[in-house]
């Protein structure tokens, strides 16, 4: 009788086989991510270096909004938010449409050429791009032979100018990304509506908004999250596309904080801060679209 109390029942048994998968990937989770978040954040309240770390309270927090590098470089990322972010995402969502077309041939290659820049290295197409807008580079040489320009213009040492390139760059690599969500979103919309839609007499551009857009806007929603948070973080472009040149103009916050931590004399205590300040707007955002974005009850 006392054996047959203590058999664990099929549910127990697979629930103890799931924790005791699961142990390890949580440990190690809590390991590498969580403790060191947390040392992120102690640190954040202390200055010095090394051993003769002090600690100071707000004081990195108060610098950074007197810091005029830290300050450029915050507002180049919302720059690039709200420029780069809604061009590509709508490029993606009209591409994803055209694509999404069942009488449409050689989809396949298409929707392959859209998606392989995501998967083109990040340092790679960098230079790419710095070759391409180079003094002596095909867009220089293009412009003048059409005769909208007598001599190669610098596009990367002019601060408006580098930051349209940095924005061309990121539409480039990452529309056919935000593409391939839109377009397994839509492979879940019944082709017979858009038939019944046409039929009932509504053109492209009404079926587009009013049925490709409602029924994507889950889909939508995440991928503005998803580009919004990246945008924010940006390092690669600045860092390999401009150096954050000239003088600063380009420069992100994640770059900034690289800077300070390695580049200039390290002061973890001050990265810390500014990257707890990348944290609690990338949270606040995504908090922001999802109660703008997501209307179910």
């Amino acid at each position: 009788m006392g054996n047959s109390k203590k058999r664990l029942s099929l549910g127990q048994k697979q629930s103890l086989a799931g924790w005791a998968f699961l142990t390890p990937a949580v440990l190690f989770i809590a390991v590498m991510s969580f403790l060191p978040m947390i040392q992120a954040l102690f640190l954040s309240f202390k200055t010095g270096a090394g051993a003769n770390l002090k600690w100071t309270g707000v004081t990195n927090y108060v610098r950074m909004f007197q810091d005029p590098v830290f300050m450029q470089a915050l507002k180049n990322n919302f720059i690039y938010l709200i420029i780069q972010v809604p061009i590509m995402l709508i490029l993606a969502l009209i591409l994803a449409s055209l694509l999404n077309n069942k009488d449409l041939r050689f989809k396949g290659l298409f929707r392959t050429a859209i998606f392989l820049p995501c998967a083109t290295s990040l340092v790679s197409y960098a230079v790419i791009f710095r070759s391409l807008f180079a003094v002596d580079g095909l867009v220089n040489t293009v412009l003048i032979k059409l005769g909208f320009l007598s001599t190669g213009y610098n596009f990367l040492g002019h601060a408006n100018s580098a930051r349209i390139v940095i924005i061309l760059a990121l539409i480039w690599r990452w529309t056919g990304y935000n593409m391939v969500f839109y377009l397994s979103g839509l492979q879940n919309i019944e082709y017979s509506i858009y038939e019944s839609a046409k039929i009932d007499g509504a053109s492209p551009i009404q079926s587009f908004w009013g049925i490709t857009v409602p029924l994507l806007k889950p889909t939508i929603l995440l991928t503005a999250i998803m580009s919004t948070n990246g945008t924010l973080q940006l390092f690669d472009e600045s860092v390999n596309l401009t150096y954050g040149g000239p003088s600063n103009a380009t420069i992100t916050m994640s770059h900034y904080i690289y800077n300070v931590s390695f580049k200039y004399v390290p002061n973890f205590g001050y990265a810390a801060s500014m990257s707890y300040l990348i944290l609690f707007l990338v949270a606040v955002l995504a908090f922001l679209q999802m109660k703008v974005g997501d209307k179910r009850d």
